[in-house]
């Protein structure tokens, strides 16, 4: 017998196959979404709502299931369009049988996703249909020229990348900075868009700096600002000690901007990534007004690299910087070059607040026998050493008019400027060679050297300078202090002692001025 052969056609049904009973009518939703939240995308916004609406109910066989429209969002990503993942999430549920929308850009410029959502939804026997291209999902060639536009959607979505990337580049090169200063403390814009100091939060900047230079932590900082009730930049009240320490490193601050300092890596996450000389980088000086002198701001790079780099001992290790008393990293031991450390004692019995030296404590007294330093004997010694300069005050005000005479003369500014015009020079020619597509490797490590060597004229700069603010502090108070200090003051020692030397008879007390003063030991403990 011969095979008998029947061709039974397939019935081309369109509909949600989540819940299985007949549907009289399919369920039609819209997407729209435009990318920015400019009025003229909020009209087109609009318009899209109204005709996807009118058109959907005017198909007698079609039952409207709702608008899903994102609008303010960037279609290369889906991550953050809340409709978008609505409107997937209910066809996933069975509420939606067949998608409208406007194009392949607008549903998604990412090829990966639009394939990936395409498949899910017709999975479930989900159509979408693309109006502008007039294609059908559920078509047999609706699948490859969705993945072709989709491509070209993609292409597109990354040109419009380049194309804002070459607009910043050529900013950047014109030194135009842009801030967002809605999360920026210290300043705002005018309506030109131009950075301007907001005078509240500029005396908050002031403070962290002036805090830091006294000596304060950068958690004791934040403690302070949270214990007066100031919300950080970005209006939240938890300062963190990194949120200070940013404040601290920002050199827009002392009206400079360093551009580019992330990029890019991916136009479709949008993922950023630090620029370690990936892409070129602008520094430009002088962009804006600035709420911290540039001296200041050395001092506290100064400091923070000191802080970060403290060490002591022969074998010079490391340490880390304390605060919590004005004393703390201040006292070093005279015969092993070890700093001195705060310790509550129990010596037979008799508690006691003293200060040992770090490897006696650690090692024991085979390694050092240096003296165990009661701190009631430690604050009178500073307390007498300070009056003792109060008392020969003449003397010690002649002293540091020879100081500040002395750094004066170190002063040189023809280097700085040499150093300047050398780099102007310099990036002219990186620029012309840069746009006419030239190798310009050996400039820009001849740029990176003499911006080497410009951080250290200006660090030499800053000490210089911050030595006279010191010498000068000195100078206030011996004239300013017209009777003898009675007791010990936290806040005076960070102000005007550098260091402090524990030696058997005696303490060497060192000021922040340059000058030192000896005073003998009045009790020894072993």
């Amino acid at each position: 017998m011969n095979k008998s052969i029947t061709v039974i056609p397939a019935r081309r049904r369109v509909g949600n196959t989540v819940n299985k009973e007949v549907k009289p009518k399919l369920r039609v939703a819209a997407y729209c979404r435009v990318s920015t939240d400019s009025d003229e995308q909020a009209t087109s916004y609009d318009a899209q709502v109204e005709h996807y609406s009118n058109f959907i109910q005017k198909n007698e066989g079609w039952e409207f299931a709702g608008i899903f429209a994102d609008d303010g969002i960037s279609g290369t990503n889906t991550k953050k369009r809340e409709e978008f993942n609505r409107m997937i999430s209910e066809c996933m549920e069975g509420h939606i049988d067949m998608i409208i929308t406007k194009s392949i850009s607008r549903f998604a410029r990412n090829t990966l996703d639009c394939l990936r959502y395409i498949r899910q939804l017709k999975e479930k026997n989900i159509p979408v249909f693309f109006e502008k291209e007039n294609i059908n999902t559920m078509d047999s060639k609706g699948e490859v020229l969705l993945t072709i536009m989709a491509s070209l959607a993609q292409q597109e979505s990354e040109s419009l990348s380049k194309n804002v990337k070459m607009g910043m580049q050529f900013r950047f090169q014109k030194g135009e900075v842009q801030v967002n200063h809605n999360r920026f403390m210290g300043y705002t814009k005018d309506k030109e868009g131009h950075l301007i100091i907001e005078p509240a939060e500029a005396e908050i900047v002031k403070r962290i700096y002036r805090e830091y230079l006294q000596g304060a932590s950068l958690k004791q900082i934040g403690d302070g600002l949270m214990e007066d009730g100031i919300l950080t930049g970005a209006r939240k009240p938890k300062w963190r000690p990194e949120s200070v320490k940013k404040i601290l490193r920002n050199e827009k601050y002392i009206g400079d901007a360093l551009l580019q300092k992330t990029y890019t890596v991916d136009v479709l996450t949008k993922k950023r990534v630090k620029n370690n000389g990936i892409v070129p980088q602008y520094y430009v000086e002088n962009s804006h007004e600035p709420i911290i002198p540039r001296d200041l701001y050395m001092q506290v790079q100064e400091e923070m690299l000191r802080r970060s780099n403290l060490h002591s001992g022969a074998n010079r290790k490391k340490r880390v910087y304390s605060s919590k008393y004005a004393l703390s990293s201040i006292i070093y031991c005279s015969k092993c070059g070890e700093i001195y450390r705060r310790v509550a004692w129990n010596n037979h019995g008799k508690r006691s607040t003293v200060w040992r030296c770090v490897n006696r404590v650690e090692h024991g007294p085979n390694c050092c026998d240096a003296p165990t330093v009661k701190e009631e004997e430690l604050q009178n010694a500073v307390v007498k050493v300070i009056n003792m300069a109060l008392g020969g005050k003449v003397d010690m005000l002649a002293a540091l008019e020879e100081n500040i005479t002395m750094v004066l003369a170190l002063e040189d500014e023809t280097s700085m400027q040499s150093i300047n015009a050398k780099l102007e020079e310099l990036q002219q020619e990186l620029l012309k060679r840069a746009n006419a597509g030239q190798e310009y490797e050996d400039l820009a490590d001849e740029i990176d050297s003499l911006r080497e060597k410009k951080q250290e004229v200006m660090a030499d700069n800053a000490e210089r300078e911050g030595m006279k603010q010191r010498i000068t502090e000195m100078q206030q108070f011996l004239a300013g202090q017209t009777e003898q200090i009675e007791e010990y003051d936290e806040n005076l020692v960070r102000r005007i002692v550098e260091k402090i030397t524990i030696h058997e008879d005696n303490f060497m007390v060192e000021f922040k001025s340059g000058t030192s003063v000896n005073v003998e030991r009045e009790d020894s403990l072993l």
